[in-house]
């Protein structure tokens, strides 16, 4: 019998199984994939935002300023990268300076202070991005704006939580809840789990979980987001985050750089009907790139090295469902769409003051350990790439991004177990460089194989079953330059 058990181990079920695993709590941590942050969490722009950018009064509101305040401490115990840059709003006719104006006046309801947020034009645009365009009359500057590696995030969310005693359940689908008196019974694909409290944190199938209890009210629906990634020779075209102006047709296409010094455009913004579909289609990114070059007229599609898709799980009530039901100890946490990301911390303590309220005893634990070692090393000017297969710290497996045998080896030796090469990618960058993973892939394989001790043709490349439909990169290259 666990104290809570949480359903979804996206960064929001895993930011409230850290901040549960603080009380001397049993805790599970119940998730369908092989792996955490395999959905909505590893796939967005990794933008921690400014409070501004959710309405005053709204819960989006409230938590995404709180929760951007969370991250500098975060990541000085956790390691997973994260980036104060600041951002700049875009605004290029006099219709756009007017939505400046308002953003202007919602971050100060918000709770943004007047030293963090100014309107500037001209030269003070230039002076902080260069290489915006020239038709840009004006821009919305935040301080607070920052970037962090949000698949790292989760996974030292979670990784810190199994290591101060939470059961982290993984290939465990739900697939029917019962509620007997005072405690849940979880059906999954592998066991049946019971548990005094619940919390639904099950991203673009939280209603579908909800459903199990008869307790939604709600339905989500899935936006399907999709971006392009550049190599780190365009990275030096932003310092900080570039947004445009919304307007009712768009809230603009994004220009930043990730954690690892990569340039990133997008999101585009599509409601589809597959809760499983993040293919990528010529139409949408064309749109992606035409309309970031708005933002940034010369970047090198040439230079870009693969497409990927989000989907940001939409309710119909339209702001964050953080709140007990009338099931009582069964709690949601969905419609967590975007600032999602940055608001997870903060919803993390949201939630945790509501199972208290309801009935859940938090006494602090004596021996939690808030810190959790990097997994990348940094590697300074002399690390000169040579391979040695004698030595895991010299012995190269992704010639692009320097990451060697040794790194994957901490990876594995965690209490997350890793099953695929993508698993490996998203703790070491491996597999994301210029060649994408033509030169690791087989290698970072056959360490799986020898670690797991299992043959090399059955060591799986994702976590998940779908496997979607993206555009080939050469070929994109090529229409574009037709």
């Amino acid at each position: 019998m666990y104290d809570v058990s949480i359903i979804g181990a996206g960064v929001v079920g895993s930011a409230i199984a850290r901040e549960l695993s603080k009380y001397n709590l049993s805790v599970s941590l119940i998730e369908k994939e092989s792996d955490v942050s395999t959905g909505a969490s590893k796939a967005n722009t990794g933008i921690v935002h400014g409070g501004y950018v959710a309405k005053a009064g709204t819960l989006k509101g409230e938590l995404c300023i709180q929760g951007n305040t969370m991250y500098k401490k975060l990541n000085e115990e956790l390691n997973f990268g994260y980036q104060n840059t600041g951002g700049l709003v875009l605004a290029f006719d006099a219709e756009d300076q007017k939505t400046l104006k308002k953003i202007h006046q919602n971050a100060l309801a918000v709770g943004q202070s007047e030293d963090e947020i100014e309107i500037i034009y001209g030269d003070q645009i230039k002076e902080i991005e260069p290489h915006v365009s020239d038709q840009v009359e004006a821009a919305f500057y935040c301080k607070t704006i920052g970037v962090t590696s949000p698949y790292e995030f989760t996974i030292a969310l979670a990784e810190n939580a199994v290591d101060n005693g939470v059961d982290l359940k993984l290939e465990s689908e739900v697939i029917n809840i019962e509620k007997n008196n005072d405690y849940f019974e979880i059906e999954t694909v592998k066991e049946k789990v019971e548990s005094r409290y619940l919390v639904n944190a099950a991203g673009i199938y939280a209603d579908k979980i909800a459903n199990m209890l008869d307790a939604a009210d709600f339905e989500i629906y899935p936006m399907r987001g999709e971006y392009v990634v550049f190599s780190k020779s365009q990275s030096h075209l932003v310092n900080s985050v570039i947004f445009q102006a919304p307007n009712p047709k768009t809230k603009g296409v994004v220009a930043t750089t990730t954690t690892h010094g990569n340039f990133m455009i997008g999101p585009n913004a599509e409601e589809i009907d597959k809760k499983n579909d993040v293919s990528t289609n010529f139409k949408d990114i064309k749109y992606v790139i035409d309309q970031a070059r708005r933002s940034i007229p010369d970047f090198d599609t040439n230079r870009m090295l693969r497409t990927f898709a989000g989907l940001r799980p939409k309710s119909t009530r339209e702001d964050f469902i953080i709140e007990e039901t009338e099931v009582k100890g069964f709690v949601q946490a969905a419609g967590i769409d975007s600032p999602g990301l940055t608001s997870a911390p903060a919803i993390a303590k949201k939630v945790i003051n509501i199972l208290n309220r309801t009935g859940l005893e938090l006494n602090k634990k004596e021996d939690f350990n808030p810190n959790r070692p990097a997994i990348v090393v940094e590697k300074d000017e002399d690390f000169n790439g040579e391979i040695d297969h004698q030595d895991p710290q010299k012995n190269i497996i992704c010639r692009c991004e320097d990451v060697t045998e040794a790194e994957i080896l901490d990876a594995l030796s965690r209490s997350i177990p890793i099953k695929t090469t993508d698993a490996v990618k998203r703790r070491t960058w491996a597999k994301t460089g210029e060649c994408q993973a033509n030169f690791c892939e087989s290698r970072i394989k056959k360490i799986l194989s020898r670690e797991l001790n299992i043959p090399v043709e059955e060591v799986e490349n994702r976590d998940e079953d779908y496997v979607p439909e993206r555009l080939d990169v050469y070929k994109l290259k090529k229409r574009l330059n037709e």
